[in-house]
């Protein structure tokens, strides 16, 4: 954290004496969150608008940056996690006041070295991500290298003794601000004809016992193979697979491992989009946090929209999803207009026993320099959790 503090007073002091190029960062975005969920007598209601303001210096290789962000609830008749009674279905945007980026990074065609709070976001960030639909996104204190020594070759190491968290500065608990440790990320890709090839090893080793008893430190290996093909003029596929195994790491209690699988695919012609996956989050006895675990990841891009899964239940989870979708480059006013409807199954992998069922929806659209977007989610529990709708209505702007 004196770190982090001395590098934005560093930043903010040098920077314009020194810069080239300064650039100011400004984004805004309001959203709407209506949450219905079974077995939870009143409904979610809320409305949060945040901004983020900032300013970006350069002089040939070198770019300071500094940018803070604020959170507000104007209506707030929601449980954000951390203040009243979870009365009301969680909805993870707590009000908020904090510095959000503050790094100073030094670049080549060939290096690149970034230091301070930063985003990080590594492949399709299942593991080590931003968390950017959450109001208040996870940012790192950290020292990330970048190496490209050969054409198509790039090594990304990064060291965060630091995560900060969606929760904001009056996280409390399980839910606290930051989460202090000894994390290394480290990716080694390759890009072949057939798609971008990447080893990676993923140390996570938390020092916060109210974080879950340390039991969300873990070691994660994998490999993962990602790319596309251009099939016609009109037409071109897409396609993934990963793998990983995961145990125990630094002071985790627990002794487990289990393994992670990915297989991807999708079709697009002339605007029309079809695709399919298989996701299997696998499990070890059966008991809590021994199964898969993506505590760093941004995981509502995965496994639905309702936020049933973000923790993986102790007998894992198996993803079976279809997606169909069509885009537009222009509609009336509006640019990149998209609609995508996703179905999931969900069962555990271990005893295989269904959870439920879960369709989201989304229509975006660009509009000048604002982005509107309408998202919705339906899961139907089984086995696992109940039943939840959520309705999101957005507006994002930047700069």
């Amino acid at each position: 954290m004196k770190f982090t503090l001395f590098t934005a007073t560093a930043l903010v002091a040098a920077g314009p004496a020194c810069a080239q190029e300064i650039k100011p960062l400004a984004e805004a975005r309001a959203r709407y969150e209506h949450v219905e969920q079974d077995g939870l007598a009143q409904d979610a209601e809320a409305l949060t608008v945040r901004v983020r303001a900032g300013v970006q210096a350069s002089t040939g290789p070198w770019t300071a940056l500094v940018e803070a962000q604020g959170t507000m609830a104007v209506i707030d008749d929601y449980y954000d996690g951390l203040h009243g009674a979870a009365t009301r279905p969680l909805v993870a945007d707590p009000e908020n006041i904090a510095l959000y980026r503050a790094q100073l990074q030094y670049k080549t065609k060939a290096f690149a070295v970034t230091a301070g709070r930063q985003r990080i976001a590594l492949d399709d960030e299942r593991f080590v991500g931003n968390g950017p639909f959450r109001q208040n996104a996870q940012t790192f204190d950290a020292v990330r290298l970048e190496l490209t020594p050969l054409k198509g070759l790039k090594a990304d190491v990064s060291y965060a003794w630091d995560v900060r968290t969606i929760w904001g500065v009056e996280g409390i608990g399980a839910r606290q601000p930051g989460i202090g440790g000894d994390n290394i990320f480290a990716n080694l890709s390759y890009a072949t004809p057939v798609g971008t090839l990447t080893g990676f090893a993923y140390l996570i080793d938390q020092d916060e016992a109210v974080v879950q008893g340390y039991r969300l430190s873990n070691q994660s290996y994998g490999v993962r193979l990602a790319g596309a093909q251009k099939l016609s003029a009109a037409a071109k596929l897409s396609y993934q697979a990963s793998y990983a195994t995961q145990s125990e790491y630094g002071r985790n209690p627990n002794d487990y491992r289990a393994d992670y699988y990915l297989l991807d695919a999708g079709l697009e012609v002339s605007g029309a989009k079809l695709g399919a996956g298989y996701e299997v989050l696998g499990a070890d006895k059966g008991v809590a946090l021994t199964s898969f675990q993506f505590p760093l990841g941004t995981n509502f891009k995965f496994q639905g929209w309702a936020d049933k899964l973000l923790t993986t239940p102790p007998d894992g989870v198996r993803d079976l999803y279809g997606s169909l979708g069509y885009g537009w480059k222009a509609a009336g006013p509006f640019k990149g207009v998209s609609l995508q409807a996703v179905y999931h199954r969900f069962e555990s992998d271990r005893l295989m026993r269904h959870y439920g069922n879960e369709l989201d929806l989304l229509a975006s659209g660009k509009l000048g320099k604002t982005t509107l977007s309408v998202r919705y989610a339906d899961y139907n529990a089984d086995l696992f959790a109940t039943d939840t709708r959520r309705l999101w209505l957005q507006l994002d702007w930047a700069l």
